[in-house]
């Protein structure tokens, strides 16, 4: 059978019989055929390879796999596919849903549909309203958009029982994760004091949810992960990372997420980007948040910004410190703190593996941070490789981004528990 590139909103379809298979029909077992296919695990790439689905899931992966009789073959010839993107640290809110829609929840779902357009299938939201807690309960497995994960609002209380209890209040509603921050945004607030997180630490061990901790500086991170704190959840910022600490993360086995596009959201805006232009930005961006963010006084106000001239040098330095801790081995899961206003979902974890690589990373390593590095990182077992029982997570693109991590811009089509997500067109309403 002569095979056909895959074409952005179409499909080749055939119907693939094989000796010896027990397959009916209408089983739902479908074959995605020809591609070279990375399985996230750190193994080559498998040139014309087989990936068998069945209900969603992976059943087998590789180049001699036998297709069962009745299945549904799907020809992904020319292609190149790697699992669906992960998110370690991200937010949901229902901020970037189209504006006709007003359900809360459906909102959420939106917000989730966006960040899947652009190949992020699963998201750990550390930092959402209750209503992110609600979506996540109610949201269905096998859904076309990014899997939730969701901490619930941050516990930010400076007394240790109000923060016990806000712990507390986030575990029975629900939450996979609980977030704090220790952080003075700059020498501008308070930090939360030791004794208020160490009461959250304590809710966290006794109801085995893992804690996620918003931090800037060095010796902040020093003492949180021997406190037990199980993410760093932005970049050391102040000063260079030492063999000390590379020793402390490596022995916590806490995973390190820099969110370098956060601090990059904190000051690009002082002139219109370059990225407002990229036809795979303008994809799916929402409009009205391009267009806020142009407004001359909104450039004007962060141009003059002390808190951006800051986050610029913490940048720099967060760039540096990636490099230490990639080199030396240490688990950096990608996650980019997209979601409030200003930090597109989607676009912004590319975005971030551009970043990471334009530092010093190769591709494979930062693809690993944003699929099974990022994966283990956000607690989540099911996803972020493509082997036997996980879900059928995956993305499409025309050219193989292992060899330069910006043709990740060629992803054609994202699959989500094996079903494509059908294509938003352009000027779509609250686009």
């Amino acid at each position: 059978m002569k095979r056909h590139p895959i074409l952005l909103g179409a499909l080749v379809l055939t119907t693939a019989c094989g000796p010896g298979s027990d397959a009916s029909p209408d089983s739902g077992v479908v074959a995605f055929t020809g591609a070279t296919v990375w399985d996230g695990t750190g193994s080559p790439p498998l040139e014309d390879a087989t990936l068998l689905v069945d209900a969603g899931r992976v059943v087998s992966l590789g180049t001699d796999v036998e297709i069962p009789q009745g299945a549904t073959e799907i020809d992904l010839a020319g292609t190149f596919v790697t699992p669906g993107l992960v998110n370690a640290h991200g937010h949901v809110s229902g901020r970037w849903a189209h504006a006709d829609v007003s359900d809360e929840i459906r909102r959420v779902y939106g917000d989730l549909e966006l960040f899947a357009r652009y190949g992020v299938t699963t998201v750990n939201s550390l930092g959402d309203g209750e209503v992110v807690l609600a979506a996540k309960d109610s949201a269905s497995p096998m859904a076309t958009r990014a899997r939730l994960r969701a901490a619930g609002p941050v516990i930010t209380a400076s007394d240790p029982e109000e923060a016990r209890e806000a712990a507390e209040a986030n575990a029975t509603a629900g939450a996979d994760w609980l977030k704090l921050r220790v952080d003075d945004n700059l020498g501008t607030t308070e930090k939360m004091p030791w004794d208020a997180v160490t009461a959250v630490l304590e809710v966290g061990e006794a109801r085995h949810i893992p804690v996620a901790t918003h931090v800037f500086y060095l010796e902040d991170a020093r003492r949180l992960l021997s406190m037990g704190t199980d993410m760093i959840a932005h970049s050391v910022r102040d000063v260079a990372v030492d063999e000390g600490f590379v020793e402390q993360l490596r022995a916590s086995g806490a995973c390190y997420v820099p969110t370098l596009t956060r601090e990059l959201s904190t000051f690009v805006y002082a002139d219109r980007p370059d990225f407002f232009d990229d036809p795979f930005f303008t994809r799916h961006a929402l409009a009205t948040e391009v267009e806020r963010l142009s407004e001359p006084d909104f450039m004007a106000a962060m141009s003059e910004s002390r808190a951006a001239a800051g986050y610029r040098e913490a940048l720099n330095r967060a760039l540096e410190n990636l490099i230490v801790l990639a080199e030396a081995g240490v688990a950096i899961g990608m996650g980019t703190d997209a979601g409030p206003p200003g930090r597109f979902p989607g676009y912004f974890e590319h975005l971030e593996l551009w970043m990471m690589v334009d530092a010093g990373m190769t591709p494979e390593e930062a693809l690993r941070s944003a699929t099974s590095v990022a994966a283990r990182c956000a607690r989540v077992d099911d996803v972020g490789t493509l082997e036997p029982g996980k879900w059928a997570d995956f993305l499409v693109f025309a050219e193989n981004p292992l060899e330069d991590i910006e043709r990740t811009r060629s992803l054609e089509r994202v699959y989500v528990a094996g079903e494509t997500m059908e294509e938003v067109p352009p000027g779509s309403p609250g686009r």
